[in-house]
């Protein structure tokens, strides 16, 4: 802000380590002074908690937007290369254009938008906790409604993550075409012919 810049931007992402769905990445621009009681890092607060600020994030924002990369992409790209996808989408999508960016772990090199990125963003920067309560609650909320499509998994209160429930589910009913081929122990049930597709 002392810089000039009007719009500054938070991103942030959730489902790198999951078997299973999309990686989501999450982009706020906030109004300068915001304040959201109890606001951290996404995984450090409870879903109702998550819940209640998802939609005061969303009332209060200049703007936002979510960008979801499928577990296809996550195999083409890598992991690490689709949660950047993910984020450079979501800034893409945005309806005001960010005057800088602050992203949470993820460099972004040779990017049109000046930005930082930064080690635990979500615990420093308000507009990066935003953004992973955002990707965050859409995510969950995308799981379970995936959970009543393929209700074998758990994914209601996993949200992909490898459970025992969901390695259970694994053994018993093979991968679905959510799962994410390229990640243990997803590869070793394709190898022994467990495809529920």
């Amino acid at each position: 802000y002392n810089k000039g810049c009007k719009y500054i931007c938070g991103i942030d992402e959730v489902g790198r380590g999951p078997l299973a769905g999309p990686v989501v990445a999450a982009a706020v621009i906030l109004k300068q002074g915001s304040y959201f009681e109890g606001l951290n890092d996404s995984k450090k607060l409870s879903e109702k908690k998550r819940e209640e600020l998802f939609e005061k994030i969303k009332e209060e924002a200049v703007a936002y937007a979510i960008c979801e990369v499928s577990n296809e992409e996550i195999e083409r790209y890598n992991i690490y290369n689709a949660a950047r996808i993910a984020m450079q989408r979501a800034v893409e999508q945005l309806k005001v254009r960010p005057d800088f960016l602050l992203i949470d772990a993820m460099p972004f090199e040779n990017y049109p938008i000046p930005n930082f990125s930064m080690v635990k963003g979500d615990e420093k920067s308000v507009s990066i906790a935003a953004a992973s309560v955002i990707a965050k609650v859409y995510r969950d909320r995308l799981m379970k409604e995936y959970a009543k499509k393929y209700p074998h998994y758990d994914f209601e209160n996993n949200a992909g993550y490898g459970t025992k429930k969901h390695l259970e589910g694994l053994k018993a009913y093979g991968i679905t075409p959510i799962h994410r081929r390229d990640f243990e122990p997803v590869k070793s049930m394709i190898k022994q012919g467990g495809n529920n597709e």
